[in-house]
């Protein structure tokens, strides 16, 4: 996996990264690589250049294993794909047996007060394919702003954050809530259409 590495130099590459961008991710066309979710999904998979919320019981309890199929579908296209301060390092064999590429897995350790920002920063530099990060505190604003940022940069975010929040509004595309037991998914709000009304069964890949 790349170094952690400082925001100002993953900044830095931005113009190396454009003329890639184009070709590895063609618009509207984003699978989550679960296909009992993206049957269920108005737009067939994650919402494109745009925030979801994953809503978890505790960190490290599901997320991964949602995003590990689009992760690795990104980072195989050659897309930079960008942790902001994930709760746990990274073990790097567990990404590689993902499928994950793991020259274009990135970290950024920033603190608390700066999760939320570090990561629209690097989804409004336009040379990140996705950019997933931990909040431990968002309010509408903040999450608002890593919306408009995704469109910016067209680059899927993802705002991994606790299962309380659910019951507060959100200007998120998408929200999913991960449940452990039993393990599902629940749509809690999706672009495009009315969320399912049954939970989905996890599964382990499409």
């Amino acid at each position: 996996m790349g170094a952690v590495i400082d925001l100002d130099r993953l900044l830095d590459q931005r113009r190396v990264w454009r003329g890639r961008q184009a070709q590895a991710r063609p618009q509207g066309l984003q699978p989550t690589g679960h296909a009992s979710l993206d049957e269920r999904l108005p737009e067939g998979g994650w919402p494109a250049a745009a925030l979801s919320e994953l809503l978890l019981v505790r960190p490290g309890s599901g997320e991964l294993q949602l995003l590990w199929p689009t992760l690795a579908r990104l980072s195989g296209e050659g897309g930079r794909v960008v942790l902001v301060s994930p709760p746990f390092i990274p073990f790097a064999p567990a990404w590689q047996a993902a499928g994950i590429d793991l020259r274009w897995l990135f970290q950024v350790d920033a603190g608390t007060t700066d999760t939320l920002w570090a990561a629209e920063q690097c989804l409004r530099s336009g040379s990140c394919a996705a950019v997933v990060c931990w909040p431990e505190r968002a309010d509408d604003r903040a999450l608002r702003r890593l919306q408009v940022a995704a469109e910016t940069g067209q680059a899927l975010a993802f705002a991994c954050r606790g299962q309380a929040a659910m019951h507060n509004p959100s200007p998120a595309a998408l929200r999913i809530a991960i449940d452990a037991r039993p393990p599902q998914w629940r749509v809690l709000k999706c672009r495009g259409g009315m969320p399912p009304a049954q939970p989905i069964a996890c599964s382990r890949q499409g």
